[in-house]
Order: C-alpha cells, then sequence, then structure tokens
C-alpha cells in the first residue's frame, strides 16, 4: 500500500544542473548590459534633467568648497536643501570630463547598474542564480528605476547604497560576521548623506533580521549591532558635526534652513515636517497641506501606481507565502531571514509614504523597488522549485494573474497608448495561470513555453512602461515616468504629484514645460529657464570682475542662467526661495561692494512659496527693493536689471 501511494504522488520535476566556469556568469552579464543600454540610450535627450542639481554640480567642479558643502554656486552663496553625499560623485564627474549633460547622468546610470548587480548578488545567496535574475530583471524594468536611474536626483545614490547594505546584511546573517554588519551600517551613513533621514527607513528590519537570525549567541549580536550603530553614526555624522563647528561666516547658507544649521534641515525640512505637513517655507506646507491624500492605498492611486506598483501585490503576497512557509523553521533560517529583510524594508517604507502628510513626490517610491524585486525573485522561484506540490503551482497561478490583472489595470489608466497591450497582457495572464495548474507534468519544452508566456504577462506592463521612460527625455524638478503626455505633469516631464493648487502642477506660470519661454523668458519654482544667447552673453559680461555673474528668486531660475553662463548666480531665498539668506540689508551691500551684477526679474510673486508657511519673505523685500532702485531692461522676454550702477 505505501509503494503504491508513493508511486501515485507527482514527482518533483528535475532541475537542470547549473552551468559551470565562464557560462555561469553569461545570463548575468547579459542582464547588466541590458540595464546599462536601457539606462544610457538616448541620455542627454534629457538635457540638465533636474538643473538645481546639475548646477550644484557645476559648482561643485569649480570649487573644492562647494563640492564639499553642496552649494548651488562656486561662489558659495548657499547649498541645496540636502546633504551632499549624492552630489559628491556627479561633481568628481564634471570636474574630470567638463560639464554636459553626460558627465551629469552618466554616473546615475551607472550607479543603477551598480544597483541591478548588487540586489542580484543579495538575493543569489538566498535563492539561487534564476532569483538573482529575475529580481534584477525586475528591478531593472521598474519604471520610476529607469526614471531616476536616468535623472540626477539624490534618489539613485540613495538605493545603490541602500541596497549595498541590504547585501552586506545578507553577508552577516549567513556568517555571522560583525564586519559585514558594520559595513551595513556605513552604507545607510552615506545613505543619510544623499537624501537624509530616508535613509533610516530600512533599519527596523535590518536590525531585526540580525538580532533575529544571526547564527551566533545572543551577546555578539547585541554587540555587533552596537558596532554598526557606531558605523553609521560615524559615516552619516562627520559630515554633520564638520558643518556645524565650521564658522558660519566662511561657508554657505544651509539651504532649506531658518537659521543656517544643518540640524534643523535634518529634522525639520527634512525630517519630522515631511510626516506632519509642518514643514516651514515649504511650497504648498502647512500641516494636512497639499501633497495628496494619505492612506494604505496611496501607492497604488493615480500619482504613484505606474511608478513602482506594477508587481507591489504580487511581492505582498510572496512575502505572506514565504513567512508562512517557514513559520516552523530553525531561527536562522535563510529564507525566513530574506523575507523579513526585504518585507520589512518594503513594508516600513510603504506605510511610511502612504502615510506622511508632508512633501512627497511619486519618484520617491523608488526606494522600495529593491525589496518589490527581491521579493519577487525569491517567492516565485521558491514556488517553482516546489511545483510539484497543488499549493505552489495554484500559487504561482495566482501570482500570474495578479500581476497581469493589475498590470491591465494602470494601463487602463493610460488611455490611448498602446491600448492592445493591456489586453494581451491580461489574456496571456490567463492562458499562463491556468497552465502552471498542471505544469509539473508537462515536456520540459513545454514547461519553458508556459514559464515565457508567465513572464511576459508578468512583466510586460511594467517593461513596456520603462523603455517609453527612457524614450521620453524627462526634465524639471519633480519627473514622473511613462510616455510623453502620460506622466502627472506636463507632458510626462513632471509636475508636483498633488500640490493643492494649479499654479505649480505645470511648473511656471507661464504653463511651458519645464518653465521653458521663447528667447529664454523666466522658469519657476519647479522649472530652470534656458537663457538666450543674448542673455547669456550680457551675464558673461566682466564676470572676472564679479562674485556673482547675476542673482535671482529661487534656487530653479538661478540655475538656469548658472548652467548658461558659467559663472556663480546666488539662489535668493534656496530653493523656495523662502529661506531668509541674504536679508535685504545684507544683500544690499553685497551691490554696494560690487559683488553682483544682474538681477533676473520675472521670479517670486505667485511662484515662490508665500511667508505663510513660516518661511523668510527676505527674496521677496530684495526682489521689490531691486524693481524700485534699478532702471529695468528687457532681453529676449527677460527683464534685467544692472546693479552696477547706483541704486535710485
Amino acid at each position: 500500500m505505501t509503494s503504491t501511494l508513493q508511486r501515485s504522488r507527482p514527482v518533483p520535476a528535475r532541475e537542470p544542473a547549473p552551468p559551470r566556469g565562464w557560462r555561469r556568469h553569461v545570463p548575468l552579464a547579459v542582464l547588466l548590459t541590458g540595464t546599462a543600454v536601457l539606462y544610457l540610450w538616448g541620455l542627454s535627450e534629457s538635457g540638465w534633467a533636474n538643473a538645481f542639481y546639475a548646477a550644484a554640480a557645476q559648482a561643485g567642479a569649480q570649487s573644492w568648497s562647494a563640492w564639499f558643502f553642496g552649494a548651488s554656486d562656486a561662489a558659495g552663496g548657499i547649498t541645496v536643501d540636502k546633504a551632499p553625499g549624492a552630489l559628491w560623485p556627479i561633481g568628481l564627474s564634471v570636474r574630470l570630463f567638463g560639464l554636459s549633460s553626460w558627465s551629469v547622468l552618466v554616473p546615475q546610470a551607472l550607479m543603477g547598474v551598480g544597483s541591478v548587480a548588487l540586489l542580484h548578488a543579495a538575493v543569489r545567496r538566498v535563492a539561487g542564480d534564476a532569483a538573482g535574475l529575475l529580481a534584477g530583471a525586475v528591478l531593472a524594468l521598474t519604471p520610476v528605476a529607469v526614471l531616476m536611474f536616468r535623472f540626477d536626483n539624490p534618489d539613485a545614490m540613495l538605493v545603490l547604497v541602500l541596497t549595498g547594505a541590504a547585501y552586506a546584511v545578507t553577508r552577516a546573517v549567513e556568517q555571522g560576521r560583525t564586519r559585514w554588519l558594520v559595513l551595513a551600517g556605513a552604507l545607510v551613513g552615506y545613505g543619510f548623506l544623499a537624501k537624509m533621514l530616508q535613509a533610516f527607513l530600512v533599519l527596523p528590519a535590518f536590525t531585526l533580521v540580525w538580532l533575529l537570525a544571526a547564527p551566533v549567541a545572543w551577546w555578539p549580536r547585541v554587540r555587533g549591532l552596537l558596532a554598526a550603530g557606531v558605523a553609521l553614526l560615524v559615516s552619516a555624522g562627520w559630515w554633520v558635526l564638520v558643518v556645524e563647528l565650521w564658522p558660519a561666516a566662511d561657508r554657505p547658507w544651509i539651504g532649506g534652513s531658518q537659521g543656517n544649521s544643518v540640524l534643523e534641515l535634518v529634522f525639520g525640512y527634512n525630517g519630522v515636517g515631511r510626516l506632519t505637513g509642518d514643514e516651514v517655507g515649504s511650497v504648498g506646507g502647512g500641516a494636512g497641506g497639499g501633497w495628496g491624500e494619505t492612506g494604505l492605498l496611496r501607492l497604488f492611486g493615480s500619482e504613484m501606481g505606474r511608478e513602482a506598483s506594477w508587481l507591489l501585490p504580487v511581492a505582498m503576497l510572496l512575502l505572506g507565502v514565504l513567512l508562512w512557509r517557514s513559520r516552523r523553521a530553525p531561527r536562522t533560517d535563510p529564507a525566513r531571514a530574506a523575507a523579513l529583510l526585504w518585507g520589512g524594508w518594503l513594508v516600513v517604507t510603504g506605510l511610511t509614504f502612504s502615510l506622511m502628510a508632508g512633501i512627497i513626490h511619486s519618484y520617491y517610491t523608488v526606494a522600495p523597488a529593491p525589496a518589490v524585486a527581491a521579493l519577487t525573485g525569491i517567492g516565485v522561484v521558491t514556488l517553482w522549485r516546489d511545483r510539484a506540490a497543488l499549493a505552489s503551482r495554484l500559487l504561482l497561478a495566482a501570482t500570474v494573474l495578479l500581476a497581469a490583472g493589475w498590470s491591465s489595470a494602470l494601463l487602463a489608466g493610460a488611455a490611448g497608448w498602446l491600448p492592445w497591450l493591456r489586453w494581451t497582457v491580461l489574456g496571456l495572464g490567463l492562458v499562463a495561470a491556468a497552465a502552471l495548474t498542471g505544469v509539473h507534468r508537462m515536456p520540459r519544452a513545454l514547461a519553458a513555453g508556459v514559464v515565457v508566456a508567465a513572464v511576459l504577462a508578468g512583466l510586460g506592463g511594467t517593461a513596456a512602461w520603462s523603455v517609453a521612460t527612457a524614450a521620453t527625455p524627462h526634465t524639471g524638478a519633480i519627473p514622473t515616468s511613462g510616455p510623453e503626455g502620460h506622466g502627472s505633469g506636463p507632458g510626462g516631464r513632471g509636475g508636483p504629484g498633488g500640490m493643492r493648487d494649479g499654479r505649480g502642477a505645470g511648473g511656471p506660470a507661464n504653463g511651458l514645460p519645464d518653465g521653458g519661454a521663447p528667447g529664454g523668458g523666466p522658469g519657476g519654482i519647479l522649472g530652470s529657464p534656458t537663457p538666450s544667447a543674448q542673455v547669456t552673453a550680457l551675464l558673461q559680461e566682466d564676470a572676472a570682475d564679479y562674485t556673482w555673474v547675476a542673482a535671482a528668486v529661487g534656487s530653479n531660475q538661478a540655475a538656469g542662467y548658472q548652467l548658461a553662463s558659467g559663472g556663480p548666480v546666488l539662489a535668493l531665498g534656496g530653493f523656495n526661495g523662502t529661506d531668509p539668506y541674504p536679508t535685504l540689508d545684507a544683500f544690499r551691500q553685497m551691490v554696494a561692494d560690487g559683488r553682483v551684477h544682474w538681477f533676473v526679474g520675472g521670479s517670486g510673486g505667485g511662484m515662490i512659496a508665500s511667508s505663510d508657511t513660516g518661511g523668510s519673505d527676505a527674496a521677496t523685500r530684495i526682489a521689490e527693493w531691486v524693481q524700485a532702485s534699478f532702471p529695468a531692461r528687457t532681453v529676449d522676454g527677460v527683464t534685467l536689471y544692472d546693479l552696477s550702477g547706483a541704486a535710485s
């Protein structure tokens, strides 16, 4: 009887032996090469991408002081509103290769390739080559990842170092080696220097996994965690300490702060304010401000859904599956540790983004993308290997149906764009799901066909949206993924993604993409101008005689003129125009000392955050004083004031 029952059970499919030697590395080489092509293809079409950060990289290439502090201009007037960790490699690239779109953006693309490689390495150690390749492919084909790794925002660096930290934690838990945990702490600390407190969202998961699963006794686990904490504190805090101790008169003003303090920036504008919405000096700020509705379904909504949620439902399902399957496993079980590592990253980051009331943009969703990809790779391959069991086959079928169904729903929201793709993905999903229920008894060739159909159903939508993202130039302060005309901003090029009034939705007041205007007119708070040759020539005139060739209200306004002229342009009031630098009296002294040549008009007004958010109105007062004291001159639609003459 026993032998009869044993013969009646489905026999697990035999896995092919893994390739040996150089052939083992071919699939990874193909993945990384394809990723590089996707991220580098037509990269220069996006120009400076985010001119705000491109101008800071330009400044860092011209001045080591500006590079170290993250100043917006080489003369060191004011910094960007972040720590400069993400700007350092870009500034070095510009210094080495000269200022160009490629020197600014190629480092970002290489960070993307590095992130895919690190994710593959981390997942492979737990679930094998196939899982690592699938996870890497999912990350590479996540639209918001394509967007950010072709853009000069700090998010590319953040994803790279956090993925590297997750790899280090994986090694630490696998071997019980404190040195790997210390490396993880140092990498997360550097992530802080790229995007400040957002980097710390992974810490609960990393801490839990080490304490629960490390194959050492309790006290060595605690001791290792303390060592990693010291590494994190040193890595994240050394720059903050140096800047706080540096004489304020000898360094740039700290952008994003009202008191010229990095600590204020860390815990205020880029800290608690992001959670509560009470951000001093921000646009659309104030508690309960205009950054979209909060809630558990926020990441699936129209503003964020097509950025990174294509496989988010699948990742959540597979997280539950992995935790359930490992519920009786030993404490050090690597599969459960991996599920907790990536699942904790996803849950904590996802909940934070879903419920935070302060400034948030849809591209922030690149942060949990590695976790979604890892859970997908580990979960799918784990179920596939256990396909002899009916429950695993049904879960595989459900995974494919869920991926295809949600992709179809997301594509339905992009009305008019490849309408056939929605139904193709859904149809393939239905066929593949049905076939997966009997795949354990299929010949190998037929099973391979089912796998191909399942992959196309699961990744078809996100892959198509990613390719469209790469094929579309994206510029401005707040980019969104997707083809032309289907982003949350004008022309798919960016937009505030949830601001409460229409003035920000198109960037500048003139309504043209990225602040562009005929003849190089004014930009705005979310877009930078492209000045004409005549305007640029005026700014370059006698540039060596002035500390700043010009001044303009708001960092994006200043960035466009700085990138074109090559000379420092003072950003009055920082990014939002609401930082109290410089004061009216200080600016008047700058002018009296002959340090500023031109003032660029056409900024301020409705495009700058009002003082009802608690920010300074010094920049607006300066603009009013200049307009009342110096004659205006209009050149190619730009109003300029020559400050070299005496004020009236």
